[in-house]
C-alpha cells in the first residue's frame, strides 16, 4: 500500500531535490506538488486523499504557515511536516502553532526523511534533532523572536548567477543567458561557496533563500 504524500514548494530546484529524495522509496506516491500555500490548497480540496504534506515556509500569496493552518482545520487527518531552510524560533514556534506535525530542514537525508514520514503517520513528531532541541527551549521558555540575520555580501553578478542555479541551469546555460564564459561562472560560483561557506549547488540556494538573497 503507497503513502500517498503532497509537495507545497515554489522553488523547482529544490522540489525537484525533494522529489528525488522521495524517488528512492517506491511505496511512496507523490499526488502533486503546489507552488504557493493558495494553488497547494486548490489542489487539494480537488484531491485530498493525500496522507501526508511536505510544506515548505516561504511561499507567495499564502505562507506554507498559513497553509497547515487551514489543513488542520479542513483535513484533521492529513499530517503536515515543515521542510524549510528557516531554523529560526519564530517560524519553529508559528509552524507547531498552525498544526504543523513534524518539521526537517531541507538537507534532511533520504532516510531520515522517509523515516520521518512513517513515524509522523504513526503518531510521532518527525523533526531534525537541532529543531527539536530548539523546540524543547522554546517550550521552556517563552519566545523572543529576534535572532540577528546572518550578514552576507554578495556581488549583483553573485545574484543573478545564484538566482540561475536556483531554476537548475548549468555553467554553460547560466555563461548564455548572462553573456560570459562557463569559465567565469565557476569562478563567480567559487567565490559564491566561500562567501555563503557552502559546499553544492543546493546548499548555496538553500542558504541564500533562507538569508532572502533570492527568493524561494
Amino acid at each position: 500500500m503507497s503513502i500517498k504524500v503532497a509537495i507545497a514548494e515554489d522553488n523547482s530546484f529544490l522540489l525537484k531535490a525533494v522529489l528525488e529524495k522521495l524517488s528512492f522509496y517506491p511505496d511512496v506516491e507523490v499526488k502533486f506538488s503546489g507552488s504557493n500555500g493558495q494553488e497547494f490548497l486548490e489542489k487539494l480540496e480537488k484531491d485530498p486523499n493525500v496522507q501526508v504534506v511536505l510544506m515548505d515556509i516561504e511561499m507567495p500569496k499564502m505562507t506554507g504557515i498559513e497553509a497547515v493552518s487551514k489543513i488542520s482545520q479542513l483535513y484533521p487527518q492529513i499530517k503536515t511536516i515543515m521542510l524549510t531552510v528557516f531554523d529560526d524560533d519564530e517560524n519553529i514556534f508559528r509552524s507547531i502553532q498552525a498544526g504543523a506535525n513534524g518539521y526537517f530542514l531541507k538537507e534532511v537525508d533520504p532516510p531520515t526523511l522517509y523515516q520521518g514520514i512513517l513515524d509522523t503517520l504513526d503518531g510521532g513528531a518527525a523533526m531534525t534533532p537541532s529543531i527539536a532541541l530548539k523546540t524543547l527551549k522554546l517550550l521552556r521558555n517563552p519566545p523572543s523572536f529576534d535572532e540577528p540575520k546572518e550578514e552576507i555580501s554578495l556581488t549583483k553578478r553573485e545574484i543573478e548567477i545564484l538566482e540561475q542555479i536556483a531554476k537548475g541551469l548549468n555553467y554553460n546555460q547560466i555563461g548564455e543567458n548572462l553573456f560570459i564564459s562557463p569559465k567565469t561562472v565557476r569562478k563567480h560560483i567559487e567565490n559564491i561557496y566561500q562567501k555563503l561557506q557552502v559546499h553544492s549547488k543546493l546548499e548555496a540556494v538553500q542558504k541564500a533563500v533562507k538569508n532572502r538573497i533570492i527568493e524561494g
